[in-house]
């Protein structure tokens, strides 16, 4: 006669304290991912919301793990460690076919459901601001139509070591990047020397210049204000002062801006770098090689940069 062992009963307690745990893990992760939109500065384009949402949900599913694993962890060491003499060996334990399944096809949904968004919002964003690149010297006609839906520009963006420059349509050069509020902008970024980015937090962007090419891009402000525009490529000494502002306001201001600019004599324009690297060599600081700066652009607008920005 042979006899079966008793099937053990599920044991209520560890359910509970289980579920009660993922059910406050998941409030963690929900309020980790509704914070972290306040991690960034107010959102001034139609990409920041796509690009926030995105983050926000990465930031939600890394904080249920994070705080799903170390709270596990604390739940060991605290009422599941060996006692302070116990040198005896663990209990044998095999492996748990289910569970490894589980925590393996769970992190799979779980990078494949992040990608399938990731993918989601990088086509709506090549779509607000759609992005292409030419060779230095391509067909005038052809960089003209590069965003055909594009209601101001093309504004060409020159980046140096380590000055700013903005040449708009009616041959207009400035300092500072004037943009008219929801009204869809063609810029044409090309560098003289070195690899810069173009960085507005504002704007979610960041987006690389290459030597020998222009990256035709696309964008639409959509706050007005005084942004700050930022060097973020390593482009020598004084990238860190290579920065500007982008000045987003009504269309009737930036039209008159236009109009009023263009009648100004050309001036030189902002050259942050210049006034250390003078600096340096009044004082005899030979210190790191560098290159000297290039020479100030002549604009019709030099902008302020006492003013304080927004973001």
């Amino acid at each position: 006669m042979t006899t079966t062992a008793p099937k053990k009963s599920p044991n209520i307690v560890a359910i509970v304290i289980v579920t009660v745990a993922v059910a406050i893990n998941l409030v963690i992760a929900k309020l980790m991912a509704t914070w972290s939109y306040s991690w960034f500065p107010p959102q001034a384009s139609t990409a920041s919301s796509y690009v926030d949402d995105l983050f926000a949900l990465e930031t939600g599913i890394g904080s249920f793990i994070f705080f799903g694993c170390t709270g596990v962890m604390g739940w060991v060491m605290l009422f599941n460690r060996a006692g302070k003499y116990d040198e005896s060996d663990g209990a044998p334990i095999e492996g748990n076919t289910k569970l490894e399944i589980a925590w393996t096809v769970i992190p799979l949904l779980l990078v494949f459901a992040i990608a399938f968004y990731s993918m989601k919002v990088n086509d709506t964003l090549n779509a607000l601001g759609p992005k292409q690149k030419y060779a230095v010297g391509a067909d005038t006609r052809e960089l003209i139509k590069a965003d055909p839906m594009a209601q101001v520009g093309p504004v060409q963006v020159i980046a140096r070591q380590w000055s700013w420059e903005f040449i708009y349509p009616n041959g207009v050069r400035s300092s500072e990047l004037h943009l008219p509020i929801d009204q869809r902008v063609n810029l044409q970024l090309q560098s003289e020397d070195v690899i810069h980015s173009l960085y507005v937090p504002a704007f979610r962007l960041k987006q690389d210049i290459i030597p020998g090419s222009i990256i035709s891009y696309s964008l639409t402000p959509t706050k007005e204000g005084r942004f700050r525009l930022r060097d973020a490529m390593f482009s020598g000494a004084y990238m860190s002062v290579n920065q500007s502002n982008v000045i987003v306001e009504s269309d009737e201001a930036f039209s008159n801006w236009l109009t009023r600019t263009a009648q100004r004599a050309p001036q030189p324009g902002l050259d942050p770098g210049r006034a250390l690297y003078d600096r340096r060599i009044a004082r005899g600081d030979k210190g790191w090689a560098t290159v000297p700066p290039a020479p100030p652009p002549m604009v019709n607008d030099p902008g302020d940069p006492s003013i304080p920005h927004d973001a």
